[in-house]
């Protein structure tokens, strides 16, 4: 059998390493963390348990092409079984009102109505472009020229049924996520909308995150992120894959243009195939000793612009069960710190989770999105990481606790994770999770291999805009696909 390393034990790195095994492939997968998933992650402090990874799932509904890629890679089996949550946002406003954004379009159509009769026009408008995009997914396409036992059969109808969205795309592409928000009058009604995704998206992504909620998609495994990651480790070591922990690959070694082996600190993994699965922007200037000089490559450096958080959870000695899973709390003054600015808090609640924190207590999570990578890169040059740290955690209890006062008088447990944190463990680029797909900027979409040397393979979520999970395990099939095809080996 031909020898495969793949570097990298994330969601891609998984998919890759199970779709090779079971093409007669000798995988053996090197991970510089202790525990699988990458950056869909997920730790414990002190009996409190943060979700740190994922917060929905694409292609959770079996009506989806990408159900059948779960299903095949083992991500999603009964023990994980689909929750579809709702209401999906809850805002409570300044009179302890509440307005919610419901899976249900004629449901979420009237809620927004009733709260802000003024946006009648607008809402209408959203609602109608959401409804397009019920029918608008993402599609799962065999490589050309791969010879697939099991391939998949193209549905004429499934595209046909996805035109009216394609149609309402260039528009939804070129107008910012918040010009198309501002349009709104209501304030909370702009509030509920600015918490769905990043602040710097298109148009397009809010639409189309809401339309695949709407379509009866992106529901949440039990379990969560780390589940989802065992089964398919699981998975991968059922069909002979071989998996090292703490085990960091530092370069490839290439020679005569073609790949050798995987060196890391402890010798070298000879192969004959290499599939990256760690970021492949941070991949690309780290792990080869000559620059990678390829257009891809050229251009995903000068073009790329990541999506960065800040992770808080917090562990509150109360229950907090009265709050929906995820609510949102608008500000008078914005939150502001490293650099960004926050006029909502967007709290996820696990109050209903009882495996997530200790009897009659409550785990709290929240991410504040926005650019704050080398404010924290320069605060760990001069030393003052930590107290930063506990700086910002502090001022977001003060800043909740106006809202859920048992967050001050209750607080048990305080962990900040932030973009250094998540390059620390996973080698991500700038520790962010995702690419912006800004107005205007075009979608790009990489190739997962180097026409410069033989047998390098990329995948991961960086390859394809904007990211996230459904495109991390697509490409990790899609790289052992290009593999197969390269190798005369049929894929199962």
């Amino acid at each position: 059998m031909k020898k495969l390393v793949i570097v990298g034990a994330g969601i891609s790195g998984l998919s890759a390493g199970i779709y090779a095994a079971r093409s007669g492939f000798d995988v053996t997968i090197l991970e510089q963390h202790n525990i699988p998933g990458g950056l869909s992650t997920s730790w414990s402090r002190k009996g409190y348990y943060f979700e740190g990874g994922m917060h929905w799932l694409t292609g959770s509904s079996p009506k989806m092409p990408l159900n059948r890629v779960w299903r095949e890679t083992g991500a999603l089996r009964e023990n994980n079984p689909i929750e579809l949550r709702d209401p999906l946002y809850t805002l409570i406003d300044e009179n302890g009102k509440k307005l919610c954004v419901y899976r249900f379009l004629p449901q979420m159509q009237q809620a927004l109505l009733e709260y802000a009769p003024e946006d009648k026009k607008m809402i209408k408008k959203l609602c109608r472009y959401v409804r397009y995009f019920t029918d608008f997914h993402m599609p799962v396409l065999d490589t050309r020229g791969c010879k697939c036992k099991n391939p998949v059969k193209l549905n004429i109808n499934e595209f046909t049924k996805m035109l009216p969205a394609i149609l309402r795309v260039p528009y939804l592409k070129n107008i910012s996520m918040l010009d198309f928000i501002a349009k709104f009058k209501n304030k909370n009604l702009q509030h509920i909308l600015k918490s769905v995704i990043g602040y710097r998206y298109n148009a397009l992504s809010l639409v189309y995150t809401l339309g695949s909620f709407a379509s009866g998609d992106c529901g949440y495994p039990a379990g969560g992120s780390i589940r989802m990651a065992n089964n398919m480790l699981e998975t991968f070591k059922s069909l002979g894959g071989k998996i090292q922990f703490r085990t960091k690959a530092e370069n490839i070694h290439i020679e005569d243009y073609e790949v050798k082996g995987v060196v890391t600190k402890d010798g070298e993994l000879p192969a004959d195939a290499v599939i990256i699965t760690q970021d492949a922007r941070a991949a690309v200037d780290s792990l080869f000793d000559v620059m990678v000089d390829e257009p891809w490559v050229n251009c995903m450096r000068h073009n790329l612009v990541t999506e960065q958080n800040i992770f808080i959870g917090l562990g509150i000695k109360a229950d907090l069960s009265r709050f929906s899973y995820s609510t949102v709390f608008p500000l008078e003054k914005p939150f502001e710190y490293a650099g960004c600015k926050w006029t909502e808090l967007r709290i996820y609640n696990y109050a209903a989770y009882k495996e997530h924190s200790p009897e009659g207590c409550t785990t709290l999570t929240s991410l504040l999105i926005g650019d704050s990578y080398y404010f924290w890169k320069q605060a760990k040059a001069d030393g003052t990481y930590k107290e930063k740290k506990k700086e910002l955690g502090e001022l977001f209890v003060k800043a909740l606790s106006k809202f859920i006062p048992e967050v001050a008088d209750s607080l048990e447990v305080i962990d900040v994770a932030t973009p250094c944190t998540y390059e620390r463990y996973t080698g991500s680029f700038e520790g962010s999770w995702m690419s912006v797909w800004e107005a205007g900027g075009k979608q790009y979409n990489y190739p997962q291999y180097l026409e410069s040397v033989d047998g390098v393979y990329f995948a991961g979520q960086r390859l394809q805009m904007p990211g996230g999970l459904p495109i991390a395990v697509y490409t990790g099939r899609q790289a052992v696909q290009l593999l197969c095809r390269d190798t005369d080996q049929e894929f199962v």
